[in-house]
This record gives structure tokens, C-alpha cells and sequence, in this order.
């Protein structure tokens, strides 16, 4: 047997295994007031903790928003919370993701149309049905060294996670189905 054709063994190295670093769920309204305050409280009721707010970055006339004006709430998950959350998202659109929805650094983003889609949501019709944006940030260990405030460095290319091992991550840790 030539080293051609041996077989690859999985690597044991812990810094090459990929976690899910953070869940954000966002809602974008587009106006502040009531509505706003409806979609904070359905946030909050699935994501277990409270919303922050979301101002707008210009004024838009045709729309009727102001620069500064309150227009969405996100709430940013961690460790289990985000796996829990990043389950139940998952099955509301089915357990499928397209290859499309993973950027070239790994992570993952897709949308929810119904809230009430979410297993385990009742529907509420004072507060009615919105729809969510969940982003995933998937990385491996030691990406911490590219944002932290004292001594920052670089992130090899050969450290960073791809698209393909992104895919396969999600894949085997959440057994959804990728097209």
C-alpha cells in the first residue's frame, strides 16, 4: 500500500473542529412604534432573552422613515442557546438550505417568512406574524485572535473555514439536507 492510497484519518486537533460562534435573528420592521414593539415581543418570546433595537442609517421620504428612527430588533444567540434556536429555524424551512445561502468564510444566513412556522410557537393575533432574517457565524477555534483588543493577528488561510467543511459541519451537527 503506496501513501497514495492510504486512507485519510480524521484529525484529532481540536482547533480544526468547527462550533457555531453565534446566532443573530433579526427583525426589520420598517417603522418604529407599535409594530416594533409587537415584533420585540415575539423575538423575545423565541429567543429566551431580550431584543435590542435597530435604528435606521438614513432618511428614506417614500418609505416614511427618519435617520435615527427605531426600524428593528435583533437578539444575538450563544452556545446552547444558538444550537436550540439554530434547531428549531432549521425545521421551519424544512431541514434544506441551498448551497447559495454560505458566504466563502462558512457562515450561513436564510430567511423566515412566518414566525409561527418555528416549531414549539403559538399563534398570538394581538401580536400577529413576522418574518425573521437568521444569520449563522460558524468558524473554528482561535478566530478570536483576529478581533480581540490586545495583541491582535492574523487568521492563516489554511485555518479558516471553507464553504465545503461549513456545509458538511452543519450537515452532520444538524443532519439538515443541503441543495
Amino acid at each position: 500500500m503506496s501513501l497514495a492510497e492510504a486512507p485519510k484519518k480524521e484529525s484529532t486537533n481540536p482547533m480544526l473542529k468547527p462550533k457555531i460562534e453565534k446566532v443573530v435573528v433579526n427583525m426589520s420592521v420598517g417603522k418604529s412604534g407599535e409594530p416594533l414593539e409587537k415584533a420585540a415581543k415575539v423575538l423575545e418570546q423565541l429567543a429566551g432573552q431580550k431584543p435590542c433595537k435597530r435604528k435606521a442609517k438614513k432618511t428614506i421620504r417614500d418609505f416614511g422613515v427618519r435617520k435615527g428612527e427605531p426600524i428593528a430588533c435583533l437578539v444575538t444567540l450563544r452556545d446552547e442557546k444558538a444550537k436550540d434556536f439554530m434547531k428549531r429555524a432549521l425545521q421551519a424551512v424544512e431541514n434544506k438550505l441551498s448551497k447559495e445561502r454560505f458566504d466563502r468564510y462558512g457562515n450561513v444566513s436564510f430567511g423566515i417568512k412566518e414566525h409561527i412556522d418555528i416549531p414549539g410557537t403559538k399563534y398570538v393575533p394581538e401580536l400577529g406574524i413576522h418574518g425573521m432574517d437568521v444569520s449563522v457565524a460558524i468558524s473554528r477555534l482561535g478566530q478570536r485572535v483576529k478581533y480581540r483588543h490586545r495583541a491582535k493577528s492574523r487568521v492563516g488561510i489554511k485555518h479558516r473555514l471553507s464553504p465545503k467543511e461549513a456545509i458538511a459541519f452543519v450537515q452532520d451537527e444538524f443532519g439538515i439536507e443541503v441543495t
